[in-house]
C-alpha cells in the first residue's frame, strides 16, 4: 500500500530518483567570497594553488565542485553540499583551512595579511534550484565579462590636452 503511494507521488511530481531506503539529495549553492580588502592577489601561480587547495578541501568533506572560477579579486563556486553540513559551516571550513594552507605554501603573504586572515569576513550564497545551467554559464563567462569591463575603462596613451605621449609614473 505504501509503495503504491510513492509510485503515484513520483509520477505526479516527476521525481527522478529511484526508490530506496537511503536518502537522496540535490543541494546546490552558488558561493562567492573574496580576499581581505579585495586585494587582487589571485593571479597566475597563486590562482592555481588556491584552486587546488579548495578542490582538496571539498573532496575531504564530500562536496562536489560543479563549476568554479578564480577571479583576480574573488572566487565563484557552484557546489553541491551534502545536507549534513550547513552552508555557513562549509564556507567557514573552506576559508579557514584554505587560509592556513595558502600561508603555508606562500610564506611571503604572511606579511601582507596580518594574523593569517587571507579572506574577508563575509560571503555571498545563493541556492541554485533548477537554474544550474544558467549559474554555470555565468561563472564560466565571468572572466570574459570582467575583461570587457576593464577594456571599457580607457587608458590614455596621448594626453588629450597637449597631444603628447603620456609618461608612465615609475614607483
Amino acid at each position: 500500500m505504501m509503495g503504491d503511494y510513492h509510485v503515484r507521488f513520483r509520477e505526479r511530481f516527476g521525481v527522478k530518483f529511484p526508490l530506496s531506503t537511503r536518502p537522496k539529495w540535490d543541494c546546490k549553492y552558488h558561493l562567492v567570497f573574496a580576499p581581505k580588502y579585495r586585494r587582487q592577489v589571485i593571479y597566475k601561480d597563486i590562482k592555481a594553488d588556491v584552486g587546488q587547495i579548495l578542490g582538496t578541501l571539498c573532496r575531504r568533506k564530500g562536496i562536489e565542485i560543479i563549476e568554479a572560477q578564480c577571479m583576480p579579486d574573488h572566487i565563484h563556486m557552484l557546489v553541491s553540499i551534502p545536507p549534513k553540513y550547513s552552508v555557513s559551516e562549509v564556507v567557514g571550513y573552506l576559508k579557514g583551512k584554505s587560509s592556513l594552507m595558502i600561508f603555508e605554501k606562500h610564506a611571503n603573504l604572511k606579511y601582507k595579511y596580518g594574523n593569517r586572515h587571507f579572506w574577508c569576513r563575509g560571503y555571498y550564497v545563493d541556492t541554485v534550484g533548477k537554474n544550474t545551467a544558467a549559474i554555470k554559464a555565468y561563472i564560466q563567462n565571468q572572466i570574459k565579462e570582467d575583461l570587457e569591463y576593464d577594456q571599457m575603462s580607457l587608458v590614455e596613451y596621448i594626453d588629450p590636452f597637449t597631444g603628447e605621449p603620456v609618461k608612465k609614473n615609475k614607483k
